[in-house]
């Protein structure tokens, strides 16, 4: 996991490492999608053009 001290400065240390990230669309709108690394399963979807903060992304 990423390290984000010290508590309280909104500022995230290094990447989320256990996550990827994907662009998909929703309902014709671009949106990104979280997945797990080590199940696969995908956890959140965000609409929108902006990307999970700290997240990798996938290649095609």
């Amino acid at each position: 996991m990423a390290v984000n001290k010290p508590v309280g400065d909104n500022a995230r240390k290094g990447a989320v490492k256990k996550r990827t990230q994907l662009k998909t669309k929703l309902a014709g709108k671009p949106a990104w999608t979280k997945r797990s690394k080590e199940t696969g399963e995908f956890m959140a979807v965000k609409k929108g053009a902006k990307k999970f903060k700290g997240v990798r992304r996938e290649k095609k």
